[in-house]
């Protein structure tokens, strides 16, 4: 493996674990009273002010850079960033009707509409290998949910925001890999979450009154926007085109054990034999489909 493989993969690593753990650090500032708005907005804030800051020193201390700011590149960066901002939205709603375990699991289901959207952007149908893989996927994520347990009652409240969560963190992982390559790491997380977070004022603003509880940008909000807002997207704009978004997927898929773990021993969130038997499945998927790739 090259070294600037091996160094993107330790990053999205890095990255995909952070995302792991995200859920569960929300769902405890559920359980402290706070709100989705207060938990999005406070993270997507305070995740800006902190990479304007890491921006504005890493540009003194480099000196001038090359024409890097143009308007049009920015504006997509922001609405590009919009996906950041639905993604966080959509994930956390579904921890409010569903386990984190559960909820990971759909949210990784991008692995296999990254390939959907690769077969409809390249206009050619995906290989056997790839077809085989998404299989093996849905089979996993139905023994992961436990969809076809009678003794389990499913919230399809749940199951419909992680799967909206899911196709925009498809959105995400794409144009990470593909979108202003020409900006430095800090700028593109910079501009794509102020898209983030103009996107989550403008569904949230009538949650900005007096019943905003400003406590949680001293509680949760750091937390929750280190871990959420800017060490992943930091991490993935580094990583990403290093690894390119095929290689990329397959290692972001450690925020599933990763999340299960951590849920496990904060949230004590039991996790059953069928479901890390799923969880196998969806693994073993991720790496055939990269296995004898080019």
């Amino acid at each position: 493996m090259k070294s600037s493989v091996f160094k993107g993969s330790i990053l999205i690593a890095f990255g995909a674990s952070c995302y792991g753990m995200l859920g569960t650090f929300v769902k405890l500032a559920y359980l402290d009273g706070f709100s989705t708005a207060e938990v999005t907005i406070s993270q997507f804030a305070t995740g800006f002010v902190i990479l304007f800051v890491l921006s504005f020193f890493g540009k003194r201390k480099k000196g001038p850079e090359r024409n890097s700011s143009d308007i049009r590149s920015i504006f997509r960066l922001v609405i590009a960033g919009s996906s950041l901002g639905l993604t966080s939205i959509f994930y956390y709603m579904a921890v409010q009707y569903i386990s984190v375990g559960v909820a990971i699991v759909l949210l990784m289901q991008t692995v296999w509409m990254g390939v959907v959207l690769e077969m409809f952007l390249q206009k050619k149908a995906p290989v056997t290998r790839k077809i085989v893989a998404v299989f093996i996927i849905l089979s996993g994520t139905v023994l992961a949910t436990r969809l076809l347990s009678d003794s389990v009652s499913i919230n399809w409240y749940g199951i419909g925001w992680g799967m909206l969560a899911a196709v925009t963190y498809t959105a995400t992982m794409y144009t990470s890999n593909n979108l202003e390559l020409h900006f430095p790491p800090l700028k593109r997380s910079l501009f794509m979450i102020l898209g983030g977070l103009i996107i989550i004022l403008l569904i949230f603003h009538a949650s900005l009154n007096p019943g905003f509880s400003m406590k949680i940008f001293a509680s949760w909000g750091l937390l929750v926007s280190l871990f959420g807002t800017v060490l992943p997207p930091l991490l993935f704009t580094r990583g990403m085109p290093l690894t390119g978004i095929g290689l990329g997927a397959i290692i972001a898929s450690i925020e599933i054990p990763v999340a299960l773990l951590t849920a496990s021993i904060l949230l004590k969130e039991p996790v059953s034999l069928s479901q890390w038997i799923g969880v196998v499945f969806i693994l073993f998927a991720m790496a055939f489909m990269k296995i004898g790739a080019n």
